[in-house]
């Protein structure tokens, strides 16, 4: 049932996966800027009635509204930001270990190998990408491990976006993407090797549906593994301060309800699979902390003159800043569409809310596990909701 005021619509804006440059691709969606302007509109109305104060506090009713259109919601999020990603982070749409030694490429790269060694990747193997994004880790992966990885997106642009790239860098023969809702997969059961999602399921209106259809399409024996983004332990859902902070993550990111890590492991074992390993990688108490920046250092920025912090000082709050400014005045001369800097505003609330979240160690991106579907499983999970 629809909350008063609230409109439903089925817009797309105009996009072209085949252009480059962040300016010219703004410039395309200002050939049609009522469509723009419709699917930012339709994305924010889900997100106006518990901003603050006591309906913040007891928001299970407008958090429900939110699951049910979970799929609308998230692909109205990513029509809008999939161009800023790309500008601002690269192709590749996560987080990372962030290794002392290392740049950022380099730690994004090994976050993406290590989910392929742990599945035993290897030429000869179709493995599926569930949520691929642009296809950043596919195209990694299937470059590291040889192979065949599937990516499975219900975001026709980021489809779109990811064959271009794929047959760019002449990897079209390693890697495929597939249009479709990772709750409703249009791939046979038990067809798939190996599966591993990256920050992706999340977007899920209840996990046990896309844990489910992962168990279905993954053969006997087939394991799946995953970076998970949780509430960890250390969130009390009672403190305004920390509830209004992961609500705004979720608005900032376009995700419906977060879980937390007992709700994510509950939620495999429902639907069947084994649990082989799990560990919150992000965690101060996990290994090789001493030897890590914090997974937020990005977003966070640093006063540092190294090199390596000038080649992502579009991810800095002084960047976000300046990329804002730019985008505001792109609309105001009309070459960028309008609500385009209600976007990078939304953007910066996602930033903001995501080193607060980190730092009070309430929230992680990379709750970590790799599970398995027995050997003598049925094809079908068993489904249980939340």
């Amino acid at each position: 049932m629809m909350a008063a005021g609230i409109v439903d619509q089925d817009v797309t804006p105009v996009q072209d996966p085949e252009l480059s440059s962040f300016l010219l691709r703004l410039r395309k969606r200002n050939t049609d800027n009522v469509a723009h302007k419709q699917t930012v509109d339709s994305f924010f109305q889900y997100w106006d009635r518990d901003r603050e104060g006591e309906v913040l506090m007891k928001n299970e009713e407008v958090v429900e509204q939110r699951r049910g259109k979970a799929s609308k919601l998230t692909n109205h999020f990513y029509d809008m930001v999939t161009d800023f990603y790309e500008y601002g982070w690269g192709s590749s749409f996560h987080f990372a270990r962030m290794f002392k030694e290392q740049s950022f490429a380099q730690s994004i790269a090994q976050h993406e190998h290590y989910l392929a060694l742990k599945l035993g990747l290897k030429k000869g193997m179709e493995c599926l990408d569930v949520g691929c994004g642009v296809g950043g880790p596919l195209r990694e992966i299937a470059k590291f491990s040889g192979a065949f990885v599937t990516g499975l997106n219900n975001n026709q642009y980021q489809v779109d976006r990811c064959r271009h790239l794929a047959k760019e860098r002449g990897l079209a023969e390693l890697c495929s993407a597939v249009k479709g809702d990772f709750t409703k997969m249009p791939l046979p059961s038990n067809s798939v090797d190996a599966a591993y999602a990256i920050e992706a399921t999340c977007h899920a209106s209840r996990l046990e549906e896309v844990y489910g259809e992962i168990f279905r399409v993954l053969k006997p024996g087939g394991s799946f593994a995953c970076y998970e983004w949780c509430t960890t332990d250390h969130y009390d859902e009672s403190d305004p301060v920390q509830k209004k902070i992961i609500r705004d993550l979720e608005e900032g990111n376009g995700i419906s309800k977060l879980y937390t890590v007992e709700e994510c492991m509950n939620a495999l074992r429902s639907v069947g699979f084994e649990v082989i390993e799990s560990e919150d990688l992000a965690s101060p108490d996990s290994p090789l902390q001493d030897a890590q920046d914090p997974w937020y250092m990005p977003l966070k920025g640093s006063y540092s003159l190294k090199l390596e912090n000038l080649h992502r000082w579009r991810m800095t709050p002084m960047g976000r800043w300046i990329t804002d400014t730019m985008v505001f005045g792109l609309e105001t001369l009309r070459i960028a569409p309008s609500g385009t800097r209600k976007v990078s505003s939304l953007l910066n609330l996602a930033a903001d809310n995501l080193v607060r979240g980190g730092e009070l160690n309430i929230f992680t991106p990379m709750f970590f596990f790799l599970v398995r579907k027995p050997a003598s499983a049925p094809a079908e999970g068993v489904a249980v909701g939340h």
